[in-house]
């Protein structure tokens, strides 16, 4: 990996420190921030690797840091928050996050994941065009292009890569936790309705398209990408 910059972002300065000293000791070239409107700027400037992001900060909270992100990168990001309630969780990933940590957490288990975050992002980067092609539709995992009728359509990563790995397994049912595992990345304990959420948006998306094909709810089980 060439780019090894991490981007910390908290608004407590222990934690800043502790999380720091685990990631230079392991080679980690580190930049830190202790409010939103300055690890938007920090983003910018320093292109990091991977971002560690508070969610409780002034000036601009972690949520909408991870707007600000996710409106120009696909950057990994990992959420940090003193909340473990489920609605938080979900709204982290349904905003892009690749990762989600509850404080108080253990560095160590901070730091394994975010050397799991990079290796899944560096294989997505070293993999050959990825597009897979059915009719009225096109899904390109190398430009995070979604064509719908030979047009382009907005789509959000973590949405256009659920598609891609459900239409990259034709007629196979999958359960929530199974796709939260396979395309968030991690396992996932606790409320699956992010998938709900994030296969509701898709088929708005795919509303009315005539086709051979569906995104199918398998009452019980999961989903499934339908090719009749």
């Amino acid at each position: 990996m060439a780019n090894n910059k991490v981007l910390i972002v908290d608004d407590d300065e222990h934690i800043v420190e502790l999380i720091k000293l685990y990631m230079d000791k392991e080679g980690f070239d580190t930049v830190t921030a202790n409010n939103g409107k300055k690890a938007v700027e920090l983003f910018k400037s320093e292109a990091p690797a991977i971002v560690i992001l508070d969610v409780m900060m002034p000036e601009m909270d972690g949520w909408q840091v991870c707007r600000e992100i996710r409106r120009v990168s696909n950057i990994p990001i990992i959420m940090l928050t003193a909340k473990g309630e489920t609605f938080d969780k979900v709204l982290g990933l349904e905003l892009g996050a690749d990762d989600y940590m509850v404080k108080p957490f253990e560095p160590k288990e901070l730091l394994a994941r975010v050397k799991a975050v990079l290796r899944r992002s560096d294989t997505k980067e070293s993999n050959a065009e990825k597009e897979i092609v059915f009719p009225n539709l096109t899904i390109n995992l190398s430009n995070y292009e979604l064509k719908i009728n030979g047009n382009i359509v907005e789509v959000p990563p973590k949405e256009l890569e659920l598609l891609y790995f459900l239409a990259s397994n034709p007629n196979r049912v999958f359960t929530r936790e199974q796709l939260l595992e396979e395309v968030w990345g991690f396992d996932y304990f606790g409320d699956s309705r992010t998938v709900d959420v994030h296969i509701k948006r898709l088929r708005e998306k795919l509303e009315g398209v005539e086709a051979n094909w569906q995104l199918k709810t398998v009452w019980g089980v999961g989903y499934k990408f339908e090719v009749r």
